[in-house]
């Protein structure tokens, strides 16, 4: 590893052809439509204007959208028997590049093609696609995904909005019993929505069936609210100011039983409830895992931001000069100062990373969810954990990568036209939506059980922890199974031998897992001690060592995948360059922990000061590289409008 800050890319390999081969493994198995992206966008289709008012933001995204829609974007990942285009997972990929351009376009994009039209085509039935995807497709059908309320965010379980069938009429009645049942932050409610999918409480004459899903009309034709719906307008936000947030509350409102989305539950004309699923509790986890798409794509968007924010900051890093050293008239640029690398390099290097892990979960949800996806309950469990904790970490990734940037350019970072500004609000909120991010990882941490059984609603505290624990353990057995290759790096090593190189990919698995494997087994200890009487307290107090945990199994996926790719690449500049970035995220996360992993002995000393030296050689063999790695993120070039990444 080089200490100068003179080292040039490899001889005779032209900078751009490396480029293009790293890009190329970072589109992954939908480059072609990365490419078509890249090719058909234009800035006036997904870019907005800086200090514009909230309603021009609005109807300007309105537009934006419904151009998008009518050049056929609103297609892809629907059913193509019914006009969609591509495949289930490039709609997340969609979701990444349009992320690339104003974020408020992106999250109403998502919330009209993705959350209402993905419920209608995942939660519904032949009937509902028949009659509303096209609509839904084309822009013709606006509608919202009416699920959180003033006093339920992350528990969709205890909504207290209701849905009770009247048997006499033959329809339902949708009801907000309390003020807390409020729907709110409801994207595109406060204008657009013609429709919403509402989540409800359930009830037939048999009694409550838990939480169902159900379209509703909620304006006429000029856009008024229909009978019975009062339609509210959350105002002002932090960000995303082309996104009408709004709020729904139902006084009474008659649905036709018809427009229950019965792909999980259905209610016939007598009033008699029948599903293919038993059981109220595994009912409802299934029918959210249906919706796990819009995890993927939150943290995929975010990180697509975070990329677009590294690509402006590392471009005027090099440009901005700073100061001169003693003896040179003409002043540094600030990319030349290892404090300032320092700023850039580990988060471009774990844009890379993560990018990988990425690919890896969209492959997966094509696998599991797709059209022709045979039902895997094992692998969509497992699905459902690394997506929630993927979200987790790629949307903090971004609002952190996002504000380094913003200060690495100084006063010009907090120029609107600049772009960064209003990127750190806008991704401010993903941490928050399709779920908190802590509560994810608790989620995580808990294993997303191997299996929902019958049960499972009649297990109390004690017992759920400890099957909470067993099966933890057993996902990191499966987890590891079919991964030989990988494993031949990690046993090539002494792991506790100090001669062991740094930038050997075996030792640095080693510690991701040993950190990943160490606090998970000790957590299971902690919980084996619980009681019927104890175990709320017990897991409560323990909830440092569950988020600790689950952190770690994540960090070990992102480094596992991009090992991964780097392996699928033929040797030669290109996978050397992207070995030297893998090093950096791997040597950085280490370093970011080091405290862990000196209280547990996985370094000494000497080797963690070696770490924080290989981390510093690093970030100053990358920096000739900047131009190639940079390139190579993919960013549509048009894209990138700030004048100080001119």
């Amino acid at each position: 590893m080089s200490n100068t800050l003179t080292e040039t890319p490899e001889a005779g390999v032209p900078a751009d052809a490396r480029a293009d081969q790293l890009r190329a493994l970072l589109d992954g198995p939908w480059r072609e439509l990365r490419e078509r992206f890249r090719a058909e966008i234009e800035p006036q289709m997904v870019l907005g204007e800086p200090g514009r008012s909230i309603e021009e933001n609005r109807a300007r995204v309105t537009a934006q959208l419904l151009s998008l829609a009518e050049k056929g974007y609103g297609r892809i990942g629907f059913l193509t028997q019914y006009g969609g285009e591509y495949d289930y997972g490039a709609s997340c990929v969609l979701f990444e590049m349009q992320a690339y351009g104003d974020l408020s376009l992106t999250v109403k994009t998502g919330v009209q093609f993705g959350l209402f039209g993905g419920a209608v085509q995942r939660l519904g039935t032949q009937r509902h696609h028949a009659a509303y995807l096209e609509d839904i497709m084309t822009g013709k059908l606006l509608g919202s995904f009416a699920m959180t309320e003033e006093g339920h965010g992350s528990n969709v379980q205890r909504l207290e909005t209701t849905l009770t069938y009247d048997v006499e009429a033959g329809d339902f009645v949708l009801h907000s019993p309390t003020p807390s049942s409020i729907k709110t932050y409801i994207g595109n409610a406060a204008r657009d929505a013609q429709m919403a999918v509402v989540f409800a409480q359930l009830i037939v004459p048999s009694g409550s069936q838990g939480v169902h899903a159900v379209l509703v009309p909620v304006r006429d034709g000029d856009g008024n609210p229909l009978p019975g719906v009062t339609i509210g307008d959350n105002g002002p936000k932090a960000g995303l100011p082309g996104v009408d947030n709004g709020t729904f509350f139902f006084d009474h409102v008659r649905v036709p039983r018809e427009n229950l989305l019965n792909a999980y539950g259905d209610v016939a004309e007598d009033g008699s409830y029948t599903s293919p699923i038993e059981g109220e509790n595994k009912r409802f986890f299934t029918m959210l895992g249906t919706l796990v798409r819009g995890r993927v794509c939150v943290g995929g968007g975010a990180a697509a931001s975070a990329k677009k924010a590294l690509v402006i900051a590392l471009r005027y890093g090099t440009q901005r000069r700073q100061f001169e050293a003693p003896g040179v008239e003409q002043e540094a640029v600030i990319l030349d100062y290892l404090a300032h690398q320092r700023k850039l390099f580990p988060r471009l290097a774990r844009s890379y990373a993560l990018s990988f892990a990425q690919n890896e979960l969209t492959s997966r949800l094509q696998a599991l969810q797709g059209e022709q996806a045979h039902p895997d309950e094992q692998g969509q469990r497992e699905l459902e954990g690394l997506v929630a904790g993927m979200k987790a970490l790629s949307t903090w990734h971004a609002i952190d990568t996002i504000q380094t940037c913003r200060e690495a350019c100084g006063g010009a970072g907090y120029m609107g036209e600049n772009e960064l500004g209003q990127m750190r609000a806008d991704t401010d909120v993903f941490a928050t939506f399709e779920g908190d991010n802590t509560v994810l990882l608790q989620l995580v941490a808990k294993g997303l059980l191997t299996e929902y059984k019958e049960t499972f609603s009649d297990l109390d505290a004690a017992d759920l922890i400890g099957l909470i624990t067993r099966q933890v353990g057993d996902t990191i057995v499966e987890k590891t199974a079919g991964r030989a290759g990988l494993q031949k790096l990690v046993d090539a090593v002494t792991p506790r031998n100090d001669e062991t190189a740094l930038d050997n990919r075996g030792w640095q698995l080693w510690m991701f897992r040993e950190r990943a494997d160490h606090l998970l087994e000790t957590l299971g200890k902690r919980l084996r001690r619980a009681t019927r009487e104890n175990a709320f307290e017990l897991f409560n107090n323990a909830q440092d060592h569950v988020l600790e945990a689950a952190r770690a199994h994540i960090e070990e996926f992102i480094l596992t995948e991009a090992t991964t790719a780097w392996q699928s690449m033929p040797k030669g500049p290109a996978r050397d360059l992207l070995d030297k970035v893998i090093d950096l995220y791997a040597l950085s996360s280490i370093e970011a922990d080091k405290a862990w992993f000196l209280e547990h002995g996985r370094l000494t000393d000497k080797r963690s000061r070696l770490v924080t030296a290989s981390v510093n050689d690093l970030c100053q063999a990358l920096r000739p590289e900047v131009d190639t790695l940079t390139r190579a993120l993919g960013v549509p070039e048009q894209l990138i409008v700030a004048p100080i990444a001119q």
